[in-house]
């Protein structure tokens, strides 16, 4: 591919998208600081207003305040994420020590997140490799195969109002204070997550000491909730639509499961800002050393990309209720599309 192809956009679809992205993966350092600047002073800044409002009786300010000031939380789970990729600026330490002090804010121990992370992206779409770092999905041999009460706690897990609701908080709230998957991988887990907890409950009691009880729970309490809500959302739908790609070990390779099983979901401008561009996930998965500021940047000069697993954000909802892999039909369905295939003694949906 020439640079005069590159400069004009090319449909060229590249044998390796690893060596055909190579290029975009530099990143700058000067850039980094300045979104590390431009998320965390507006997001210290809206809890401030909101913890001195609160304080002054107008207790209202903490949850309309806390829109904003979660969004630009999320924006910074984003940028931990990049730093947790060694994107987000040219050395390692720094990466990594900027991720940790971030991950005090999110709630995120960042090099137990980060190890999980990493066998997300190794094993995404890998049927043999479940378990780690991704949304739990059975496929729809093993949903039948389970007992009654296997079935309902799966149902319930899958239920919206747990993924969405209760799972996001237990998520970011609890289960992150202990390297849960990794309780037996060494030292570096433990550490991670007993330094953030510690970090967390000391800024907790400086802000508690400074602005009350009361008023900490109501500006802080509705931005973590918030936050947590919408990150595993935006994960949700990163790889749960319905023509996703899963395969099992044999059959997986990286390049496939990348530009197959993850979604280019296509937010408006200022929910791109917010998410860090999350959404162009495809390429994400493709090459995850490209900062988070220069995926757009890959869709513009492979115009084949901005179309591939295109997912508006009316069409996302719709992604709640496909809950099963269908290894026949290749495809997740509902709970109601497998009932309907069981009544009528089909082998999959494909088969119907």
């Amino acid at each position: 591919m020439s640079n005069d192809d590159t400069a004009r956009g090319t449909t060229e679809i590249p044998r390796s998208w690893n060596v055909a992205l190579a290029r975009y993966r530099q990143p700058d350092n000067r850039r980094g600081a300045l979104e590390i600047l431009v998320s965390t002073l507006p997001f210290v800044a809206l809890w401030a207003v909101a913890a001195l409002l609160v304080t002054n009786g107008y207790w209202w300010a903490g949850p309309v305040l806390a829109v904003p000031a979660a969004g630009l939380l999320v924006r910074m789970f984003m940028l931990q994420h990049d730093c947790g990729h060694g994107s987000l600026f040219s050395r390692r330490a720094l990466n990594d020590w900027v991720g940790r002090a971030i991950g005090v804010l999110t709630f995120t121990p960042y090099d137990y997140w980060r190890r999980t992370h990493a066998v997300h992206h190794a094993t995404a779409g890998n049927l043999d490799q479940r378990g780690i770092g991704d949304v739990d999905t059975l496929t729809v041999a093993e949903y039948r195969a389970r007992s009654r009460t296997g079935r309902l706690r799966y149902w319930l897990y899958r239920h919206p109002l747990v993924m969405f609701g209760l799972g996001p908080a237990w998520l970011f709230i609890c289960q992150y204070r202990l390297p849960v998957g990794l309780m037996r991988g060494g030292w570096e887990p433990w550490i991670s997550t007993l330094a953030t907890n510690a970090c967390i409950a000391g800024m907790a009691a400086l802000l508690i000491w400074l602005v009350g009880l009361g008023p900490f729970l109501l500006v802080q309490g509705p931005i973590i909730l918030i936050a947590a809500t919408a990150g595993v959302w935006l994960f949700y739908i990163q790889h749960q639509f319905e023509e996703t790609h899963w395969s099992e070990g044999r059959e997986w390779n990286h390049q496939n499961a990348a530009l197959h099983g993850s979604s280019h979901y296509d937010l408006p401008p200022i929910l791109q800002w917010f998410t860090g561009n999350i959404g162009i996930h495809h390429v994400h998965h493709l090459s995850s050393k490209v900062p988070f500021y220069r995926l757009p940047e890959v869709l513009r000069d492979f115009p084949a990309l901005q179309e591939t697993n295109r997912i508006g954000f009316r069409e996302s909802l719709g992604c709640v209720k496909l809950v099963l892999w269908d290894e026949e039909a290749r495809r997740l369905i509902s709970f109601r599309e497998e009932r309907r295939v069981a009544e009528t003694g089909a082998g999959s949906l494909q088969a119907s």
